[in-house]
């Protein structure tokens, strides 16, 4: 943990140097800049607020990803319009909520069944409008915001379950967004090709590539580190989860660029100076986070050590 938290403070020291040798190699402008450097100043202020739920506790981190979660679905729903739809947006949240109550209360079964409970019961509800034009249009959004916000998040909540929680989090997360400063900054340096021009027109092949090769080695070496003497401490493992992070974090970001595309945004809010909404920033742990945990969780289980069903526990048992 020490270690982790060094690390970030380190790149947070280094970044303004990386910020100079962009600019001394032309490849940065001045609206470029000023960007940068917003983004910047917004991380000397989300880095606390990242790191103080995951020291202070379990409890306390699983607080912060459903605050996390809800201000994300927040964001989707006021730019899509889900919002006007009162009865599917009340489920989705009663839906958030029940997802990091299981999480809370380390109950996995509940927590995998309100998966199909959730998403059913959108399409239910949203049947007692009697208005079945736009019906699809409704429950999909419903859906896709559950599932992103409510299911693939609940996963990162779900990690607070285990010992090695605090480890797993730094590592995930450092990893996660470092990958995004290496696409960005491989693709300025060597990307040319575009990867996806009517998706993301900044995104390069040399960018991704880039990002791939540095990811999975950051995230390889760090991983030998959190799962030090378990069944995932093998370079095997460890270069097999920092292609997971790498890949999966860049697809997160294209699709939400696919979103905000599709409905003519550039940025889903301007809560964050130079990264737009909060969404804009973390989305990249969207596909990650579910696709580490059962990776995981297959080879060594999340939070069986600690007791299940904590608050529902039928009595005697």
């Amino acid at each position: 943990m020490l270690a982790l938290t060094i690390a970030v403070v380190g790149i947070l020291i280094l970044t303004p140097l990386i910020f100079w040798i962009l600019q001394k190699l032309g490849k940065l402008n001045d609206k470029l800049r000023r960007e940068l450097w917003e983004r910047y100043v917004s991380w000397l202020i989300l880095a606390p607020l990242i790191i103080g739920p995951v020291l202070l506790g379990a409890a306390a981190t699983i607080l912060a990803v459903t605050i996390l979660s809800l201000l994300c679905y927040r964001e989707y729903a006021r730019a899509t319009g889900l919002f006007r739809e009162r009865l599917e947006s009340i489920v989705v949240v009663l839906g958030i909520l029940l997802i990091n109550f299981a999480v809370l209360d380390n109950w996995y079964a509940f927590f995998t069944a309100l998966s199909s409970l959730t998403v059913g019961s959108i399409a239910a509800i949203s049947i007692l409008r009697d208005q079945p034009r736009g019906y699809i249009q409704r429950v999909g959004l419903a859906v896709l915001g559950f599932m992103l916000f409510g299911v693939c998040l609940g996963h990162l909540s779900f990690f607070a379950n285990d010992d090695r929680y605090r480890q797993i989090l730094f590592w995930l997360v450092l990893c996660v967004e470092m990958n995004d400063v290496f696409a960005f900054t491989c693709g300025k340096t060597f990307g040319y090709r575009k990867l996806a021009p009517n998706t993301s027109p900044n995104k390069t092949i040399g960018g991704a590539l880039g990002a791939l090769v540095l990811t999975t080695s950051l995230a390889a070496c760090i991983e030998r580190l959190v799962f030090r003497g378990t069944a995932l401490d093998s370079w095997r493992h460890a270069i097999c989860l920092g292609v997971i992070i790498a890949v999966l974090g860049q697809l997160g970001d294209l699709l939400l660029s696919s979103v905000k595309r599709d409905i003519g945004i550039k940025d889903m809010a301007a809560t964050l100076p130079g990264h737009g909404g909060v969404l804009d920033r973390f989305n990249s742990l969207l596909l990650v986070s579910p696709a580490v945990f059962h990776y995981v969780g297959y080879y060594l289980g999340v939070g069986l050590t600690q007791q299940q069903r904590i608050f529902t526990s039928p009595l005697g048992t």
